[in-house]
């Protein structure tokens, strides 16, 4: 079913027009009667029907209002070293995908990658249309935030002041089934490292803010594949992958 993401109150009747209403008229080529869902952003989803296009302009009349089934009751940050090329594109797709709920992209010792400023902002736009897109798709029920370039320290020192921090570090670590069972779990952050991972000073580092330390295993995972496996991990381990039976029809 079409899932549509809007800022304004949901009140009884929802009033869709610019690229939304766009969509849903030329794209979708959706019809007055069809049925679509809108999220509040906060977790809520609203079944509407449809009951009038006027060009791009619509009009929907809501039918009920359920939670989000799609959004993880574990809130989790990436932290990802700033890869090189465009896979950061592919890590914030399959990050909102996998539940990340904020993506944060550090400037580390290793990274090839170090856009200027003005470039670094241009990237990060991009990056929260791909999140937008993914979270439309997946049906979350919060739209991701992709922020701002960071440097490692800050990066560390704000995670820590959040919640537990897992550091996925190839040096090794705690296996994961392990470790999150000692950990409050409703807010984490987790770091993984560029290509050619993390220098041991950062570890050091790391290690000194009392960041837990953690492993995906015997195998070394590419940077744009680290996150995916750690956040399924993660949503496993922590009930997020349970199925559960739809709310309403679609």
């Amino acid at each position: 079913m079409p899932r549509f993401f809007i800022d304004a109150a949901v009140q009884e009747t929802v009033f869709l027009s610019g690229e939304d209403g766009r969509h849903i008229a030329r794209s979708l080529r959706m019809q007055t009667g069809d049925l679509l869902t809108l999220c509040d952003g906060n977790g809520k989803d609203y079944l509407c029907r449809i009951t009038s296009i006027l060009g791009d302009d619509v009009t929907a009349a809501v039918e009920s209002c359920h939670p989000s089934l799609g959004e993880p009751d574990c809130t989790v940050t990436l932290y990802q070293g700033l890869p090189k090329a465009d896979k950061m594109d592919h890590i914030v797709q399959k990050a909102v995908e996998t539940g990340a709920s904020r993506i944060v992209p550090v400037l580390t010792e290793r990274c090839i990658s170090r856009p200027d400023p003005k470039s670094a902002e241009k990237k990060r736009l991009r990056w929260e249309k791909i999140a937008a897109e993914a979270a439309k798709q997946c049906e979350r029920g919060k739209l991701p935030v992709v922020s701002a370039l960071s440097s490692f320290s800050s990066a560390l020192n704000e995670a820590c002041a959040n919640g537990p921090v897992l550091f996925f570090y190839e040096g090794g670590g705690e296996n994961l089934r392990e470790l999150l069972p000692t950990l409050p779990c409703k807010t984490l952050s987790i770091f993984i490292g560029p290509e050619g991972g993390f220098a041991p000073s950062e570890a050091a580092l790391a290690r000194s803010f009392g960041a837990h330390f953690a492993t995906l295993g015997p195998r070394i995972l590419r940077t744009e594949t680290a996150p995916t496996a750690a956040l399924t991990a993660i949503m496993l381990l922590t009930g997020n992958l349970d199925t559960e039976a739809r709310r309403y029809a679609e």
